[in-house]
């Protein structure tokens, strides 16, 4: 299944890749620390069995990155650690903005 998946994307790919990053995107209700460190080493374990594969198939590094955001716009201490790892510039407070206005649109709709 997962070979089907990424088959779309081999034609992309040019022998000067060496590195693909599977970037996961979060926002989750829980807002303790240690629940959002629970989340992204889940999300590390949940992905690796694609990581593995992708590399068996490309021959190319790969990388899991989890992007986890709480509700109220909380990240955890190794936040700033993975979003160091995503190339280009990232403004963290534009990423907590976006967390806790999607939040008060899905409170608005469901409250109303």
């Amino acid at each position: 299944m997962v070979a089907r998946l990424f088959k779309t994307f081999l034609p992309f790919m040019t022998p000067t890749v060496t590195i693909i990053i599977i970037i996961i995107i979060i926002i989750t209700f829980q807002s303790q620390e240690t629940d959002m460190i629970k989340k992204e080493a889940e999300n590390i374990l949940k992905y690796k069995d694609l990581t593995i594969e992708i590399q068996r198939m490309w021959n190319v590094k790969t990388k899991v990155i989890p992007v986890i955001i709480g509700a109220t716009g909380t990240i955890s201490k190794s936040f700033r650690k993975y979003m160091s790892n995503i190339p280009g510039k990232h403004e963290v407070k534009a990423l907590q903005k976006t967390a806790t206005l999607g939040t008060a649109h899905t409170l608005r709709t469901v409250l109303m």
